[in-house]
């Protein structure tokens, strides 16, 4: 790889606003789930909320996984160290799936499944939050010093397009209380027309999901 070849940073912008949508959402559920006055599994049987938060995580983790990690273990090849970094982050992400499935078969279970979903849903919360900051730490440093941009850009597509279709509602999520300064680095790699379209359209039919259900409380605090 030669200095031609390789950025000189690359703009993680959208990395770490998933990486706040994610914190932010993972509260909420503790959130869900501490509550005695409610019914924590019907709220989460039928919060959009949940649904969203998983369906986005698992666009997250599986882009990295077959975008990302694969290319940083064959540029790191000779580097025994650094590919255990990336490996570390393999078994992160492989621990998370199975405490979402955890937690939604507790859910549905109507026997023993509310004494057990406290228990999940802080596994997931240690969990996802340890990998987060595990990775902003050590995995983002080695990625810019590693990928070259045409690298870089293919995960960031890759990501993009596992979103899809559901693009209307997943940029309202990721920039949900996000401070005015990160949403504005967001939208600002968006075209002018879709900033519009973010504003008029998306934000106010976002603004009108019940997320978390009436019974939780405003989807925003």
């Amino acid at each position: 790889m030669t200095m031609d070849d390789k950025a000189f940073g690359f703009d993680m912008t959208m990395m770490y606003a998933m990486h706040d949508a994610l914190r932010r959402e993972l509260v909420r559920i503790a959130r869900v789930t501490a509550n005695r006055h409610q019914d924590p599994q019907q709220v989460l049987d039928t919060a959009v909320g949940w649904e969203m938060f998983k369906s986005y995580l698992r666009v997250h983790h599986t882009s990295e996984d077959d975008a990302l990690w694969p290319v940083m273990l064959r540029e790191l090849a000779s580097r025994p160290d650094d590919l255990a970094l990336v490996h570390a982050m393999e078994t992160e992400h492989a621990a998370i799936d199975p405490l979402l499935n955890a937690i939604d078969a507790a859910i549905t279970d109507r026997g023993s499944g509310a004494e057990r979903l406290g228990d999940l849903t802080d596994g997931l919360v240690t969990a996802l939050t340890g990998h987060l900051k595990h990775e902003e730490k050590e995995a983002l440093p080695l990625i810019n010093a590693t990928l070259t941009q045409q690298q870089w850009q293919h995960f960031s597509e890759v990501h993009r397009n596992r979103i899809g279709g559901d693009v209307p509602r997943y940029f309202p999520w990721l920039l949900e209380n996000a401070s005015t300064e990160n949403a504005a680095g967001v939208l600002g790699l968006l075209p002018g027309k879709i900033r519009s379209t973010y504003r008029d359209d998306w934000l106010p039919a976002y603004s009108r999901l019940d997320l978390w259900s009436a019974r939780t409380g405003n989807a925003s605090t």
